[in-house]
């Protein structure tokens, strides 16, 4: 097995980060977590010492921490070579994986179980699971950026190759749409 270098992307505030990204490392992966060092309070309290200076959502976004921040992120974004989003996560979480996405990298979603709302767009993800161990099975042998996922019956998902985004140019609609019937 050759290590992956993964990001992993997820909320402050999910104390799953850390559980999961030790057991990626166990695997035999280089993962960058070191932004969940911040502590669950992190956004905020900068919200709060910004506003407490007059700063708009835009100025604080444009000010030294913020670019900080934003600079320090992004460098280990562009560095890794895989993204993994775990949920919960908000907006941030989301933006950060279609980054890497858009880039040509693969980008995985973990759920925290079967989603209460079903949500199309995320098979602009390389993969998704709701499960860890099954995660750890795709990226544990050769990362391959085609990966996509059938529901199989029973509604257990598992990876189908050779198919990419609807934009990728691989598979019409009506291909994509006939898996899943």
């Amino acid at each position: 097995m050759v290590a992956k270098f993964i990001y992993l992307i997820g909320s402050l505030r999910n104390p799953k980060v850390p559980e999961i990204a030790a057991k990626l490392r166990e695997a035999g992966h280089e993962v960058f977590d070191d932004w969940f060092a911040a502590g669950p309070e992190a956004d905020d309290h900068w919200q709060r010492y910004e506003q407490a200076r007059g700063h708009s959502f835009a100025q604080a976004l444009a000010g030294h921490a913020g670019q900080h921040v934003y600079r320090y992120d992004r460098s280990h974004l562009d560095r890794m070579g895989v993204g993994v989003l775990v949920l919960p996560a908000g907006k941030s979480g989301h933006l950060e994986l279609g980054y890497m996405i858009g880039q040509g990298k693969p980008g995985y979603i973990l759920l925290d179980g079967e989603p209460e709302r079903f949500d199309v767009m995320y098979n602009f993800a390389t993969g998704v699971f709701t499960n860890l161990s099954d995660l750890l099975k795709v990226i544990g042998g050769s990362i391959d950026a085609d990966v996509r996922l059938q529901v199989q019956d029973g509604g257990v998902l598992s990876p189908v190759r050779g198919h990419r985004s609807l934009d990728g140019g691989r598979a019409e609609v009506s291909e994509l749409w006939g898996r899943f019937e």
